[in-house]
């Protein structure tokens, strides 16, 4: 909650930069471009209409203050998507609902060498398209799944999406759409051997269901094993393991993500609050920012292409606090 609240006093500093809500683009013009875009239903001149548009005229000062920092060529840049109508409690309460179920232990491996300047497991062929969680808390499911795939993927197999509502449904260490934790949910894989299925036989609902069962003949995949670090202060062993291992799953603080549209974040994570699952994917290092690619559970239509792009160097986000790697 501290960066939450660090967050918020750097964004009332801001207001004093004194322009008016009237002249930024928080105008009933741009607002209602807003709503057909996304297609918002509330009606004009109703209460809820109002306080969304109070909220849409916030981002719009809020995104002056995060671009303000935004001065080299691949700087992250926000502005409106399909988040602007919430209020900043709003969207953490639904969207920021992951955490880290205990402290990940520090890597004390050895750091691979001669590691490529660009690698993106996309280009093998082993990352599932980027999918909506919708209003619901399950980003941490959709990272745990979302690794369990690709390294399914990687020995061979065709690769599938498999059930995130499995997940969603069965961990009873986590609490479906009201949050929980990757590393938790890889744990109860492991230690019950249960098999995912696809997601074509237990389909995505957005909420929380009663668990369906399989039979231990029925066709899945089962974890064999996981490992979760820390890579902070050591984002070169973090590329390493992402190389030789799969796609990770990572647990970070994404409370100025609200508004990201794309380019490499640098800045406004402080990493103190650990709110939101991702995985990593791959890393380049060929420009002049470094940075990692991550896939999030947020649809297409945000970020870039549903991606987004953290600084590598810093423990930018928190990006490096709690890591998983999967083994089937």
């Amino acid at each position: 909650m501290g960066a939450f609240r660090a967050f918020s006093v750097l964004l009332v500093a801001f207001a004093s930069f004194g322009e008016s809500l009237a002249n930024l683009n928080g105008s009933t013009t741009d607002f209602d471009s807003f709503r057909k875009k996304f297609h918002r239903s509330y009606e004009v001149n109703s209460e809820e209409f109002s306080r969304r548009q109070i909220y849409f005229q916030k981002a719009t000062v809020r995104h002056l203050y995060l671009n303000s920092f935004s001065t080299e060529s691949q700087s992250a840049t926000y502005g409106i998507n399909q988040f602007a109508d919430l209020s900043q409690m709003e969207f953490r309460d639904v969207y920021l609902r992951a955490e880290s179920s205990s402290r990940a232990p520090g890597f004390a491996g050895l750091t691979r060498t001669g590691l490529p300047a660009r690698f993106d497991w996309r280009d093998k062929g082993v990352v599932a398209p980027v999918q909506n969680q919708l209003a619901c808390g399950s980003c941490w499911a959709f990272s745990t799944v979302g690794a369990v795939q690709s390294v399914r993927a990687m020995g061979g197999l065709q690769l599938e999406q498999l059930s995130v509502q499995q997940v969603l449904d069965c961990s009873w260490e986590n609490q479906g759409c009201n949050g929980g934790s990757p590393s938790r949910a890889l744990a109860w894989l492991k230690q019950t051997r249960v098999k995912l299925v696809r997601a074509s036989e237990y389909p995505y609902k957005a909420e929380t269901g009663a668990c369906h069962f399989f039979s231990q003949s029925h066709e899945g995949v089962a974890v064999k094993n996981f490992t979760l670090y820390s890579f902070s202060g050591q984002e070169e062993a973090m590329m390493g393991q992402l190389v030789t291992f799969c796609p990770l799953a990572a647990v970070v603080d994404a409370v100025s993500w609200q508004d990201y549209l794309g380019g490499v974040i640098q800045h406004h994570c402080s990493s103190q609050w650990s709110n939101h699952a991702v995985l990593v994917v791959g890393y380049d290092t060929t420009g002049d920012i470094p940075y990692w690619i991550v896939q999030n559970s947020w649809g297409t239509a945000w970020g870039d292409q549903g991606y987004v792009y953290v600084k590598i160097g810093g423990n930018i986000c928190g990006i490096a606090d709690s890591v998983a790697a999967v083994f089937l």
